[in-house]
């Protein structure tokens, strides 16, 4: 019954906050909380103290009780001496029950005292008392019993009442004190968790009024930092994640401009080419082999514009971060590089030593990024000259016999379609070196550039091992 009672109360409470804002239902909730302790709380209350004010009753009217006995077992026919106006001051009723139920009433009193089992047993026995509450014309009586023998030895009991109004009166008052001062508990803790919740969620609201601003004003604007808690670290974090993406925006939009500039340049040369090769079919303007020569053209120029297409999706797509790294020896995927490199440099000399080095990654894109190194060597190596790669303790140097790269290049080698002043007339879409780096920090490692003194340039790539390397081979 009170369990499904407590559940009826629980629902009530859940449809009462179910669609209202987060600081409504921490308000409601705490008050609901302080609600159900203020009611558990003031029973409690009012039950320890009706019953303390029924013992204490009891205790008063048993030690009159038991005054009476006296009086009464010297006169038993006279009641003691004792009449209805004696005991009208205290609105006191008295009688006498017999063993075998009888009842004698005090003499004058305006009402008698109905005798019960408690009554009866209590003048069978001779121990103890007996209380309890009675009605009688409308009238709450607690009456109590004691024992008492007669001078003939007959027991009886002395069955002594009074009105529990004034226990009665006390209660209500103290009812009334508990409701008003448990209503008051109630709506001031209910206030004060609304203006607690109201200032403790502000951040949460601040932050909820950015992304929202985010949303329909599509700017990126970081919001201030209120305190060091929970919520302003969130805070932090949020910042955080518009400064990424801020960043992100701006670097795809970079790398849409960058792409566009690339792409223009061998779609307007085809262009060109097809126009003219179209305008040749009517007029015939073309010298004998000029036609063949612009195809040729054409053909160079769809390569170029192909690479570039297939450096950008590799450099843009996020497929990486989706495939599973595996176990893989760098050593074996650098031996599968270099063969693809001395394809594009039959003339030069690979001179590769390699000490097995097992990390975990993606084959195929750490293959593209060691191929892009190559490629780049091979580029500026010179048709006779060497091309170095060692490869220790997850270490990878190329070292090509080029010119090298410029000081004042370093620092933006890694960058998207940048090209030095030596890369200018050169093959190549710009992009290879940024996959480089893309796929080294994919990978947990790094990549770096400089100069070889007595070479060319020199790169190096870093990724982490996995475990103690065997000893070093030769290629």
């Amino acid at each position: 019954m009170i369990y499904s009672w407590w559940i009826r109360i629980l629902r009530a409470i859940g449809r009462l906050v179910s669609g209202q804002s987060l600081q409504w239902r921490l308000a409601l909730l705490t008050g609901a909380s302080v609600a159900i302790s203020v009611m558990l709380v003031g029973a409690t209350t009012f039950t320890v103290t009706r019953w303390s004010l029924l013992d204490q009753l009891d205790r008063e009217l048993v030690e009159v009780a038991q005054t009476a006995t006296s009086s009464v077992a010297a006169d038993y026919a006279d009641m003691g001496g004792l009449s209805a106006g004696l005991l009208a001051a205290s609105n006191g009723l008295l009688a006498v029950v017999g063993a075998d139920g009888t009842v004698e009433q005090l003499p004058g009193q305006d009402r008698d005292l109905p005798p019960g089992n408690e009554e009866i047993k209590v003048a069978r026995l001779q121990v103890g008392s007996s209380a309890r509450t009675i009605e009688g014309n409308g009238v709450t009586y607690r009456a109590v019993a004691v024992p008492m023998r007669l001078n003939d030895g007959t027991p009886v009991a002395v069955m002594f009442a009074r009105p529990m109004s004034g226990l009665e009166s006390t209660l209500g008052s103290l009812w009334v004190v508990l409701l008003i001062a448990g209503g008051l508990g109630v709506l001031t803790a209910t206030l004060a968790a609304l203006w607690t919740a109201r200032a403790v969620l502000a951040p949460v609201r601040r932050l909820s009024q950015a992304v929202k601003s985010v949303t329909q004003t599509d700017e990126l604007n970081p919001i201030r930092i209120y305190g060091r808690d929970d919520l302003g670290e969130l805070t932090q974090l949020f910042n955080t994640m518009l400064r990424s993406l801020a960043q992100s925006r701006e670097q795809q939009r970079q790398l849409i401009a960058d792409a566009g500039h690339e792409l223009r340049t061998p779609l307007t040369s085809m262009r060109t080419n097809v126009e003219l090769l179209l305008a040749d079919d009517s007029t015939g303007m073309l010298p004998p082999g000029a036609r063949t020569e612009v195809l040729g053209d054409v053909a160079a120029q769809l390569g170029e514009f192909s690479a570039l297409v297939g450096d950008l999706v590799a450099l843009t797509r996020d497929d990486h971060l989706q495939r599973p790294h595996e176990l893989v020896d760098l050593a074996d995927v650098t031996v599968a590089a270099i063969e693809r490199a001395k394809r594009r440099g039959p003339g030069i000399e690979f001179d590769a030593k390699l000490e097995p080095t097992p990390i975990m990654g993606d084959p195929s894109t750490l293959e593209r990024a060691i191929t892009n190194l190559l490629d780049n060597a091979v580029k500026f190596s010179p048709q006779d000259g060497t091309i170095r790669i060692h490869l220790s303790e997850g270490s990878l140097v190329i070292i090509d016999e080029g010119p090298g790269i410029d000081e004042a290049d370093l620092p933006n080698v890694f960058d998207r379609f940048y090209r030095s002043d030596k890369a200018r007339n050169t093959p190549g879409t710009g992009l290879g070196l940024a996959i480089v780096a893309h796929t080294a920090e994919v990978h947990g490692g790094s990549v770096k550039a400089d100069n070889e003194p007595g070479a060319g340039a020199r790169f190096t790539l870093r990724l982490p091992v996995l475990e103690p390397l065997d000893d070093p081979f030769l290629i």
